[in-house]
């Protein structure tokens, strides 16, 4: 009677369990995401040139991805962060003993290539997929500046970004992403804090870099075909 039960109990939980693994593997994919993130900042320039998070501020965006495969998307963003800096906190002393501090609102857009270090999703199992996976991205954009007291600033600007994404359902995705900007420009923080040692500026020299560390959660949609049928 004991056997006949556990043998019972066995096949109930066979039985259970197919459904699940056949509906997991048949789990759509989807070509678009939308979704939102947030997080502080950082800042290096003229008026902090070593401790990035120093004078942490908040940063936010608002994204959207072209989901190509498993592993590569593109992205545009729209993200903003908040930045400041003191130079009285500086060992070197200026010229002329001046000391300068501001604070910057940054607005950015910018274009994103993405990769995924393993194939991401859920179900397919044929293809491996992980439900979490590492990534980078690289980009171009253009940054808005607006300082107190100095007026609005626009430079190009290239965001590095690496991060970790995790599915928590077919449709819905975590991710984590600490990303750093370089601006083409000397004039993110200040229009005051321009060649302090009397250096002057270049397109690659002694320009502006800020940082985001921020957590967010994006939304898939948009089913991708994964099936066709020819229809006579």
């Amino acid at each position: 009677m004991l056997r006949l039960t556990s043998i019972s109990l066995f096949l109930l939980f066979i039985t259970a369990a197919t459904p699940v693994a056949a509906a997991a593997d048949n789990v759509e994919s989807y070509k678009f995401d939308i979704g939102a993130a947030i997080g502080m900042s950082g800042y290096l320039g003229d008026a902090n040139e070593s401790s990035l998070f120093k004078h942490p501020g908040f940063a936010g965006n608002i994204q959207g991805r072209y989901l190509f495969d498993s592993r590569w998307a593109i992205r545009a963003q729209l993200g903003m962060a908040t930045i400041s800096g003191n130079t009285a906190e500086f060992e070197n002393v200026l010229p002329l003993g001046e000391q300068y501090s501001f604070k910057s609102t940054v607005t950015d857009l910018s274009v994103r290539g993405e990769c995924n270090f393993f194939a991401y999703g859920i179900g397919e199992t044929y293809k491996r997929l992980r439900r979490w996976s590492p990534f980078i991205s690289v980009g171009l954009g253009a940054s808005l500046s607006s300082s107190d007291g100095s007026g609005s600033y626009v430079a190009f600007s290239v965001p590095l970004g690496v991060g970790v994404r995790y599915k928590l359902s077919p449709r819905v995705n975590l991710l984590a992403e600490f990303t750093m900007t370089k601006v083409f420009g000397d004039k993110v923080d200040s229009y005051k804090l321009t060649d302090l040692y009397k250096i002057k500026s270049s397109f690659l020299k002694n320009t502006d870099w800020y940082s985001s560390l921020s957590v967010g959660i994006t939304y898939e949609f948009g089913p991708r075909c994964t099936t066709c049928n020819r229809l006579d």
